[in-house]
């Protein structure tokens, strides 16, 4: 993707006080958790840089959709890089679940309070991505998160279950950036080539 595809200017148009009422292209409100991953997001488009971790984007998507108008709630759309928790997988993926995995949800049960940690996205593929605040970078810990997820990530879910709260839909689009292993040391030197596919994905699809 060069320069004529989409420009590498990232538009970060904040909205603030009131309601909002106008929507930006194809009424879609794109949510990144850093610049970098936002870096090729075409102009026109509404931007939100929400931080990295769940807290961060949770709070940052909740507060965006509270000034939109119900009946004019935008497409929620979250790009960003993951980690690869299987050797094969590789590229951009738009999971179709995604899951809170380091919430004590079994002990929560336990004492009788319900909570959310999956959640099914319409429209996405047949993977599963892994939301945490963990960064996952070793080895035993990838594998064993393995068993439950294909990708995992740093928001996602939080942005997926703000979203849902909202009455928005939302929608996960991630390319992988490294194996959740010591490659993922190296995330800052891989964001620049995940967030050209995401720029693309953006031009393609929405």
């Amino acid at each position: 993707m060069d320069s004529s595809d989409v420009s590498r200017r990232v538009q970060c148009h904040r909205i603030r006080g009131g309601t909002v009422a106008h929507m930006s292209a194809n009424n879609v409100l794109v949510v990144s958790a850093t610049k970098s991953e936002a870096a090729y997001v075409p102009q026109g488009y509404e931007l939100l840089i929400t931080g990295i971790g769940k807290v961060s984007a949770a709070t940052a998507v909740a507060s965006a959709l509270a000034r939109y108008e119900r009946e004019n709630l935008p497409l929620v759309v979250n790009i960003g890089t993951a980690g690869a928790l299987h050797a094969h997988h590789g590229g951009l993926y738009v999971p179709g679940v995604v899951i809170n995995h380091d919430i004590s949800s079994t002990a929560i049960r336990a004492l009788g309070h319900e909570v959310a940690d999956r959640l099914v996205l319409a429209g996405g593929d047949d993977s599963v991505l892994a939301t945490g605040d963990a960064f996952i970078a070793d080895t035993a810990t990838r594998d064993a998160l393995a068993q439950r997820a294909d990708l995992v990530d740093m928001e996602g879910f939080a942005i997926a279950f703000a979203a849902q709260a909202a009455g928005a839909t939302c929608r996960l689009v991630k390319h992988v950036s490294d194996h959740a292993d010591d490659s993922a040391l190296d995330w800052p030197a891989m964001i620049d080539a995940s967030a050209r596919e995401l720029g693309r994905w953006l031009v393609n699809n929405v």
